[in-house]
This record gives C-alpha cells, structure tokens and sequence, in this order.
C-alpha cells in the first residue's frame, strides 16, 4: 500500500504494509535513523516523535495512522524555533551521558514548550513522565527544559 505523509517538511509516499510501525517506516525506508528503538512497546519514549504536533511512539503507531500527516523527527526538530532553543540547551547543559534515550526526551520537551511555553516543574514532570534515561539524567533534562523556555520568554520581550 502507498501511504503519503510529510516527514520534516518533505512530501513522501512510502509502498508499506500499512500496519508497519512509522518507526521502522523512518529508519529502514526513508533513512533517518535518529528515532531510536527502545522497548518495542512504547513504555521508553525513545522512539517519540512528532505527528500534527502531538508527540507518538513510533514503535507503537502503525504507518497509516500518520498518513496525510506531518511528521517531524529529531532530525528536524531543531528546525523550528522551539526545537533550536531545546537542543542548544541541551548542549550547553551538558545533558546526554549515553544518549541513546535524548532525541525522544528532545521530542517531547519540545512538544511540551510549544504548547505551553513556560511549564511549572509539575508540568515538565508530567510531559517527560514516559520518557526513561537508563543514565538517570533527570535532573539536567529538567533544568536544560527549563533553560529553553526561559530563553523563549527572553526572545519574546526583545
């Protein structure tokens, strides 16, 4: 079956059985393999990404459930403005140790500050609440979050 969507800004039709997971549609047939694989069972949150803005786990999301939709992967996201505010401060944070769980953990603060651009802690606790750091790194994804949003709010008085 062709299924046509929009990964990071670009029009694909991908030939697909349609219950194949949108992970292994990224990785295998359009090669972006930043989306990681974690537990297969969307309990980790490495694989998040973003479908019409709402973060899903691409382990778990069945291909023609993100057809005709946009899809933004973490090779994409420091594109938007909140994306780029959520990776620099990641860097300058010094978050990942391994790293392997950070793009999904990206994802999702991201979606989190775009749609609520200056989160208490118990906010961020509850976006991040399915996202796993195995490094236990919790406390600076927290604060690189909150560096982020007060770097928007910064950028929105100039």
């Amino acid at each position: 079956m062709a299924v046509q969507l929009t990964v990071n800004d670009a029009k694909r039709t991908v030939s697909a059985d349609p219950d194949k997971p949108l992970l292994w549609v990224l990785r295998e047939d359009l090669g972006l393999p930043g989306t990681k694989f974690g537990c297969g069972a969307g309990l980790c949150g490495a694989c998040t990404v973003m479908v019409d803005g709402k973060t899903v786990r691409a382990c778990m999301t069945p291909i023609s459930a993100a057809a005709g939709k946009h899809v933004t992967t973490i090779e994409h996201v420091a594109a938007t403005p909140v994306g780029k505010r959520v990776t620099e401060a990641w860097v300058e944070l010094d978050v990942p140790q391994c790293g392997y769980c950070q793009a999904g953990q990206i994802m999702s603060a991201t979606a989190l500050l775009t749609a609520q651009p200056k989160p208490d802690a118990a906010a961020i606790d509850a976006a991040m609440r399915g996202n796993l750091c195995r490094c236990a790194t919790y406390l600076r994804i927290r604060k690189a979050i909150q560096s982020a949003a007060a770097a928007g709010t910064e950028g929105a008085k100039a």
